[in-house]
């Protein structure tokens, strides 16, 4: 039987099995609709709260700090949206960086075809905002700033402590889209110093259509959707309890094994990265090997199409992307390597490796033993054996 190697966790992950458990035992417990008065509604509204106090311990917020979600992307886009609706009358302003998630980014383009003034930040080489140029973008009237934690594609962590201290300073709200980020790092909100945060609960292990948004007590922020008084009066819709249950439950077992993890996670990668350069001429790294989350490669092979390398992994039994599962299919390079200074053809050869806690030297030696002749099949197919350095 072929060999099969999933990495692409950073597009979503295999639930855990302590999730799993949770969220049946909930569908069996407690399937009432946890807004009814009645026992059945009590007991799924019991339910819901102890995963909200849960959730909210494992990042250091309060429970009424948590708002669920169906995902990252309606937490993104309440955060932003909500905010900016209820900062209207104050300011139009809103500052983010070029190598946003899109689920950012198109709601910032919304918000510019409703009136507001939107500053792309540019980032350096590694994929970092620069802080002077953001100090210096800050108006009068901007109400927001929102910037991810980690890039879904290269890793790269931005500094958002200090950009939270910069905000902090002009009375600015900040967002961060910690989508990514959880599960691999150790995320305190109060530590972190961002006034909402999102999360998605397939990208730790967790169940996928269910998110949370910390909204730090005292932020204004108005729903973008109506229907119903559910979650504060910011999210209408019947509460989907079972999936809420299981997303905590992944977030504390993911945490409880989380350095350990890190710095096996962190010990794999490089060994596959490594590998990679010394089996393979022509390959380039994006993004940076420290400021980095500890699971996520990406490299471009120059002379061969992301597209056909991701194929021809497939084929192998070897899962990977070609950047973020948003806009797989695309035949567009990469808005975040583009930003980065990436050349168009070499953004076009990229490749993410995305592991997960699952993964094993055993699947990295597999990746080694079978890539080096993918590239260079590929390579012999399109003509392009002679490599043009560009670094």
């Amino acid at each position: 039987m072929r060999r099969r190697v999933y990495l692409d966790h950073a597009a979503t992950t295999p639930i855990r099995e302590e999730a799993l458990q949770a969220m049946v035992d909930t569908y069996r417990r407690a399937f009432g609709n946890s807004s009814s008065v009645h026992l059945y509604g009590q007991e799924a509204r019991k339910a819901l709260e102890e995963a909200r106090e849960e959730f909210a311990s494992r990042i250091g917020a309060r429970p009424e700090e948590i708002v669920f979600t169906a995902g990252g992307t309606e937490s993104d886009n309440l955060a932003i949206k909500g905010v900016a609706m209820a900062a209207r009358e104050v300011g139009n302003h809103i500052i983010t960086s070029a190598v946003e998630h899109h689920a950012v980014l198109h709601c910032c383009q919304e918000l510019e075809r409703e009136g507001f003034e939107i500053t792309y930040l540019p980032v350096d080489r590694r994929g970092l905002v620069d802080l002077e140029r953001l100090r210096a973008s800050i108006r009068e009237e901007t109400v927001l700033i929102t910037v991810m934690t980690a890039n879904n594609e290269t890793g790269t962590l931005q500094p958002i402590r200090e950009i939270a201290r910069l905000a902090r300073e002009r009375g600015v709200l900040l967002h961060t889209d910690a989508v990514q980020a959880a599960g691999k790092t150790r995320l305190d909100v109060d530590e972190l110093g961002a006034d909402l945060v999102s999360f998605s609960g397939h990208k730790f292990y967790g169940p996928k259509g269910v998110g949370a948004l910390f909204i730090r007590e005292g932020t204004p922020i108005r729903p973008i959707m109506q229907g119903g008084h559910h979650e504060r009066g910011l999210r209408p819709g019947t509460v989907n309890v079972p999936a809420i249950v299981g997303m905590a439950k992944a977030l504390s077992a993911t945490l409880s094994e989380l350095e350990e993890t890190h710095s096996r996670l962190r010990a794999l990668t490089e060994m596959l990265a490594a590998g990679i350069m010394e089996r393979i001429p022509g390959v380039y790294r994006n993004g940076s090997a420290e400021d980095s989350l500890p699971n996520v490669l990406n490299l471009s092979f120059e002379g061969a199409d992301g597209e056909s390398l991701l194929l021809g992994l497939d084929v192998e039994g070897i899962a990977v992307s070609t950047g973020s599962a948003c806009t797989s299919g695309s035949v567009e390079p990469s808005h975040v390597l583009l930003a980065m200074g990436v050349p168009p053809h070499l953004a076009q050869c990229s490749l993410r490796f995305s592991l997960g806690r699952g993964n094993t030297e055993e699947d990295i030696d597999y990746v080694l033993e079978v890539l080096p002749g993918i590239v260079e099949r590929i390579r012999r197919i399109s003509g392009r054996h002679r490599l043009l350095r560009y670094r």
